[in-house]
């Protein structure tokens, strides 16, 4: 049971399968993040709902990218830090612009509540930000390993 919590949770891998299943648990602690600042931002604060949706959103990313770097893909992180981060901010920005698109559709469009809204586009946000990252990642590395 040890070993298999080892493997799950610990030890360095580029398994696709465990990083997915980490993945899970950092992307479910940045959504509690993610939408309880919405939440905050626009009951608390009375903030318009798609700003507060954005604020909420980055800080989401944020805790996302460091659990992601800590726990998720740990062995494939030798590239360069300026790459790396260039590229996590445009898979970022596609991942806030298709955020907020989906919260907009839901609420404005189909009147959904807002939450629900924003459960529907975290879901649908987190297939593209595991997938976009997995691949920076594999492209990434392999560019660097061929530049040396």
């Amino acid at each position: 049971m040890k070993n298999l919590l080892y493997q799950l949770f610990i030890k360095k891998t580029d398994d696709t399968k465990i990083q997915f299943f980490r993945y899970i648990f950092v992307g479910g602690a940045a959504a509690v993040v993610n939408i309880g600042s919405l939440f905050i931002f626009k009951e608390c604060f009375q903030i318009y709902y798609l700003i507060a949706n954005i604020l909420g959103f980055l800080l989401g990313l944020i805790v996302n990218y460091l659990l992601s770097k800590l726990l998720v893909f740990t062995k494939e992180n030798n590239m360069g830090k300026i790459a790396e981060f260039l590229s996590y901010a445009i898979i970022g920005v596609v991942g806030l612009g298709l955020d907020t698109l989906f919260v907009w559709l839901f609420t404005d469009v189909f009147a959904f509540y807002y939450m629900l809204s924003k459960i529907i586009s975290t879901l649908l946000v987190f297939i593209w930000n595991f997938t976009a990252r997995k691949m920076m990642y594999v492209i990434l590395n392999k560019w660097k390993r061929e530049e040396v």
